[in-house]
């Protein structure tokens, strides 16, 4: 079985609030709830606009997962479209070293199903593969 690189490097765990790099672990591992709780600790802080937009996206997209896994696809499709305003009011690609086409891509592969009937309790969860967050090599900047 290969192995995965890290999600992050030590350039990235010396540069971003350890609560960030708790949630990305937590979010990687399934434990969606888990991570929500990590970055919103951040979040609550003094943090500035861009990235207090920023972890509630995060978080708003980790609860879109947690409310599948207790069986609520309403809750989540209301998290999943939050989020996806939140990261379009960033307006910019890449943010806390997170390549943000390619994450809310992801969200997208996993969540539009939530979008395609009026009440997304009407159909069966299909299968989901969710994101993998994955922080860019050599960008540590707040945003890029």
């Amino acid at each position: 079985m290969p192995t995965l690189a890290p999600p992050y490097t030590d350039e990235h765990i010396i540069a971003y609030p350890i609560e960030y790099i708790a949630g990305i672990d937590l979010y990687n591992a399934g434990e969606y709830h888990a991570a929500h709780d990590a970055w919103e600790e951040r979040w609550m802080g003094p943090v500035d606009a861009n990235e207090k937009l920023f972890l509630q996206a995060m978080i708003q997209s980790a609860v879109a997962f947690h409310h599948l896994q207790i069986g609520r696809p309403g809750a989540s499709r209301q998290m999943y479209l939050a989020a996806k305003e939140k990261f379009a009011r960033l307006n910019c690609k890449v943010f806390m070293s997170l390549d943000l086409e390619d994450y809310q891509a992801q969200l997208d592969r996993s969540l539009s199903w939530l979008l395609s009937v009026p009440d997304p309790r009407e159909i069966a969860q299909p299968k989901i593969d969710p994101p993998t967050i994955s922080l860019v090599p050599g960008s540590n900047n707040q945003d890029d």
